[in-house]
């Protein structure tokens, strides 16, 4: 059988654009979420280092805002102790209003 008879199974590319299970949603107002986002870098290197004391696997790539939403990206899926660490950090961080902020 020649090669050229072969034909090559057909490949579909597909990229997704809605919320993948890689990042968590939090409801936030607008001004928490701005008050947060200023210093997002150090929120990122504060949740690892929380994380990892649990001996998690997961690390927070990036923040980001979008509308009224808080989300939060991670290298993986998320267990519940991994978005419970994340929900107690963002509520206890300084100078946000915890009563307009929901767990994610």
């Amino acid at each position: 059988m020649n090669k050229s008879n072969i034909s090559s199974k057909p490949q579909i590319n597909m990229t997704t654009k809605g919320p993948s299970r890689k990042q968590i949603i939090i409801p936030m107002g607008s001004d928490n979420s701005k008050k947060f986002l200023s210093l997002s870098g150090n929120h990122v290197t504060n949740i690892n280092r929380a994380l990892k004391s649990i001996k998690s696997d997961v690390v927070i790539n990036f923040i980001r805002s979008e509308h009224r939403d808080l989300i939060v990206i991670s290298n993986k899926v998320m267990a519940p102790s991994d978005m419970s660490i994340i929900n107690n950090y963002i509520k206890h961080s300084n100078n946000l209003d915890v009563r307009d902020i929901q767990d994610a």
